[in-house]
């Protein structure tokens, strides 16, 4: 039913995390697991039986400890506070300095990033896709961890778009610093048209706040149907969540 994030190692103790698979749910295709069986699908947001979603997001609750604040999205560089969150906040990160609450992102291609102060005392959660990451949505969570005492920070890249399949234009090269072009490679015969490495890009905005200790980013969510949902690949599909919580 999940895919467990027990490949980060530098991850503390003290911490709890997961990222969700799309199988192992009750909702109906185009939301389905691939194969005809109930879909995971925790967005409430994109066409699904809203019954189904609370049933996946009540059966994803009965896994963990701690109560998953989720966000309204919208590609943007805001971060929230999760234990003081009221409703369902406008923003693409939260962190959170109090166990009992899950800093939650649900994604289908865009990369959700998990971070957690080294001793354990800080997380955060945050959506980057493209516009997030040139927007520096990456750096904002690191500095508001920061702010609730956050020393050295390690980070999780999850799921996301993979490197051979993320096309995209000159528009998106030129949000980023030239410092970046290393993170996209020219498509031959397509001229404008480049391959973009969003697992590079974030590592690459994560270093410039000094956040080296990265892990993950090995998976490809286009390319891997049968596990994760994925919006480029399906256009109407569900999505899936990564979380991350004080134990």
């Amino acid at each position: 039913m999940l895919l467990s994030a027990g490949q980060w190692p530098e991850a503390p103790a003290t911490i709890g995390f997961m990222a969700t698979v799309r199988s192992g749910g009750t909702s109906a295709a185009p939301y389905d697991d691939a194969h005809g069986g109930g879909g995971l699908n925790l967005g409430g947001h994109v066409g699904d039986d809203p019954a189904a979603v609370a049933a996946n997001r009540a059966r994803l609750e009965t896994l963990m400890p701690a109560r998953p604040v989720w966000l309204n999205q919208v590609h943007g560089v805001a971060v929230v506070d999760a234990a003081l969150a009221e409703g369902i906040p406008t923003a693409d990160a939260s962190v959170s300095a109090q166990p009992g609450v899950a800093c939650a992102i649900l994604t289908a291609d865009c990369l959700p990033v998990l971070f957690a102060a080294a001793d354990g005392s800080v997380v955060g959660a945050a959506h980057a896709g493209w516009r997030g990451l040139a927007g520096g949505v990456l750096g904002n969570t690191v500095a508001a961890m920061r702010a609730r005492g956050a020393g050295e920070i390690v980070a999780w890249l999850g799921p996301a778009i993979g490197p051979r399949r993320f096309e995209v234009g000159e528009d998106v090269l030129a949000a980023f610093p030239a410092g970046h072009a290393s993170a996209f490679a020219p498509i031959a015969g397509q001229p404008g048209k480049y391959l973009a490495d969003i697992y590079a890009l974030a590592r690459l905005a994560l270093a410039f706040d000094g956040v080296t200790r990265v892990s993950g980013g090995d998976h490809c969510t286009v390319s891997e149907a049968d596990a994760f949902y994925s919006f480029r690949r399906d256009k109407v599909t569900g999505r899936q969540a990564s979380l991350i919580w004080i134990k």
